[in-house]
């Protein structure tokens, strides 16, 4: 993203850590990326991340009730069991979620209401990153210490009891450096019986030695929520008594995680750097199944142990990043049912099982820096992952003798083993010193995650899955026109094979083939010393690409749009620094978000019509000390859908908040 201060001139924000774990120049380099730094955070001030994604052309973070969110990152909104599988979401560059155990809520665990900024890599990523990289990389990053003392509080309030305490702390004295981020959040829920309380921390410090640096960063999130359920009824969110009912009032996310890693990097000569990263990773989630009808009760949790080793190298005109990554899971998930729904779906236990887990990866990343106006990148990796799965109950459907075809399945213990790799390729061609043209090339891959191998249903007594398999070429021009327009453009086919999906039978297998090819732009221009403007936006398509008896469909679903997937969707904005007019610090925005229609299931037989937004923005300063800020969200009170969907034979909404407002007042300590 183009960080746009008012000034005649853009500053530029070409610079990447996600790709290689280290900071670089972006420019050239041959990759879809964006970012979103520290002041567009603070000026759209997110209450859910969907609302700083939308300034990510090719992203569209679903949001459901409270902090719910379905992933789409040059996709569809992907659902089922392992579909969050296909995004890596990280904070730091750790996952945050371990590989094989992802949840689709997973980025709720984020800080990224203080992010120091957000990365995005868009399609299949380097080969520093391994399952679950399908579709790209989301990575929330812990701001850095500053240089002075930097110390702010913050509180605001909004609708519906919404309120938010903000604080953070950074300075340096020396070799040290901390900084501190925390919020807690309430928010009453603008349905009934709905709500959630939330608080995240983040704690990093920073030591600069003389042969060994230090970064180390302590990381927390807890969620408690009571969540609404979806409303059913077609266009049900343009009825405002049904769109606030709750049909699930008893339903209920309680969430919890840790992460805590130490990176350590030494000089090993003159051209190379040795990074150690041990980590540790904690979290333990339960919930309510509101979203089919005999609501049973999950608890799942996992904790990790992992150890990143990285050698960078610059020598020669090249860079080159070679590593091994291990980490070790132990996870485990049960399910149960309070009331007898059905003898299908009977009371008790459903699934109670513990895996254990173990990845280990190699892989090479080169990038060359010639004086020259090509320039190359490539690597390749090699991961293999083992399951090591025990069932805590008893083998077979829980069911009664005569209830016919069981719901549920629990396979026996058993062992499984994926070994797959990635390959990328890309050269990139300057057109001028601002302009460049690159043509990319990437294979990926995710192994299956443990709930699509061990949580069966219907008598499936093994899924013998492959893991899925993903190719992109993409083409693309990046750079500056005039000083005053940065622009991002770039255009991709990807097919993905043995797709892992649900049969009419109920079991999990692999497979399915899908085509995704797009469009997508970024652009911001400084309009004038005061006014700037910007667009992302996104055009695709996601079509099955074989015949498959998939679950829920009844005839031949080829050649189909892949559900909830919009062709069109992006936002626009209008920003004007008044600055001048006050002699402090000031800056309005108006953004507009569309959401173009989209199909609810695989026949394309159902569908949501779409919506635009429009969200008004106003940060100032009011002395040297005290700043405050307005939001107001869905300007001309739109009834929406912010995710719809069709199932078990209804239309289902998670409905959009009406118009509402938020104020923040903001206090800075210390030094000015």
């Amino acid at each position: 993203m183009l960080a746009v201060t008012g000034r005649a001139e853009p500053v530029e924000e070409d610079v990447l850590v996600t790709a290689s774990r280290v900071q670089e120049e972006a420019l050239k380099l041959p990759l879809s990326w964006s970012t979103v730094n520290s002041e567009t955070l603070a000026l759209v001030d997110p209450v859910h991340i969907n609302e700083i994604m939308q300034r990510v052309p090719g992203a569209w973070i679903s949001r459901g009730n409270g902090q719910e969110s379905i992933i789409a990152l040059r996709s569809p909104v992907l659902t089922g069991t392992g579909s969050c599988g296909a995004f890596f979401s990280a904070a730091d560059g750790i996952s945050l979620r371990a590989p094989g155990f992802c949840n689709v809520n997973q980025l709720f665990d984020a800080n990224f209401e203080q992010a120091g900024r957000i990365e995005v890599i868009r399609g299949p990523a380097t080969a520093l990153y391994g399952s679950s990289a399908m579709h790209g990389v989301i990575n929330v990053m812990s701001a850095a210490p500053t240089e002075q003392l930097d110390s702010l509080l913050s509180v605001e309030g909004g609708p519906y009891d919404y309120y938010r305490a903000k604080y953070r702390y950074s300075d340096t004295v020396g070799r040290n450096g901390v900084s501190v981020s925390a919020n807690a959040t309430h928010d009453g829920g603008y349905k009934d019986d709905s709500g959630y309380d939330q608080q995240k921390a983040i704690v990093r410090h920073d030591y600069r030695g003389q042969d060994w640096d230090f970064r180390t960063v302590l990381d927390t999130a807890n969620l408690k929520q009571d969540t609404a359920g979806y409303i059913e009824g077609y266009k049900g969110y343009n009825d405002s008594d049904l769109s606030k009912t709750n049909p699930n009032p008893n339903a209920y996310r309680d969430a919890w995680s840790v992460r805590l890693y130490s990176a350590a990097s030494t000089a090993l000569n003159n051209n190379s750097m040795l990074t150690l990263t041990p980590y540790l990773r904690a979290n333990e989630m339960q919930f309510l199944q509101h979203f089919v009808p005999w609501q049973p009760e999950e608890k799942n949790a996992h904790d990790s142990l992992g150890l990143r080793t990285t050698i960078n190298t610059d020598a020669a005109g090249l860079r080159w990043v070679n590593g091994i990554d291990l980490e070790y899971t132990d996870a485990t998930l049960k399910e149960t049912q309070d009331e007898d729904f059905s003898p299908n779906q009977p009371i008790g236990v459903h699934y109670d099982y513990q895996v254990d887990a173990g990845v280990a990866a190699l892989y090479s990343q080169v990038r060359t820096q010639f004086d020259s106006p090509w320039e190359l990148d490539a690597g390749v990796r090699f991961e293999y992952t083992n399951y090591d799965y025990n069932n805590r109950a008893g083998d077979g459907a829980p069911c009664p003798p005569d209830a016919g075809d069981c719901r549920f399945y629990r396979p026996a213990d058993r062992e499984d083993d994926f070994s797959d790799w990635s390959l990328n390729i890309g050269a990139s061609y300057s057109l001028s010193e601002d302009h460049i043209v690159y043509l990319r090339y990437a294979h990926g891959f995710r192994a299956p995650e443990a709930a699509e191998l061990y949580r069966l249903q219907s008598g499936q007594q093994s899924a013998d899955l492959d893991s899925e398999k993903i190719d992109n070429v993409e083409l693309g021009i990046r750079g500056y026109w005039k000083r005053n327009t940065r622009y991002d453009i770039a255009v991709y086919y990807m097919n993905k094979e043995d797709v892992i999906f649900q049969d009419a039978d109920r079991h999990n297998v692999s497979g399915a083939r899908t085509n995704h090819y797009g469009a997508e732009m970024s652009i911001d221009v400084l309009l004038g010393d005061n006014w700037s403007a910007g667009i992302d936006a996104n055009y695709a398509s996601h079509t099955y690409d074989n015949d498959i008896e998939l679950l829920g469909s009844s005839g031949n679903i080829n050649g189909n749009d892949i559900d909830t997937s919009p062709r069109t969707f992006g936002s626009a904005r209008l920003g004007w620094d008044f600055s001048a007019l006050t002699d402090r610090n000031g800056r309005a925005e108006l953004e507009w978000v569309y959401m173009d229609s989209y199909f609810l299931e695989p026949e394309n037989e159902h569908k949501y019509d779409g919506h635009s937004l429009l969200n008004l923005r106003i940060t100032s300063d009011l002395t040297a000390r005290w700043s405050a800020g307005l939001r107001l969200t869905n300007l001309l009170d739109e009834e929406y859908a912010e995710r719809a969907d069709y199932g078990f034979g209804e239309y289902r909404y998670f409905v959009g908040q009406p118009r509402g407002a938020y104020l923040q007042i903001s206090y800075q300590f210390g030094a000015i």
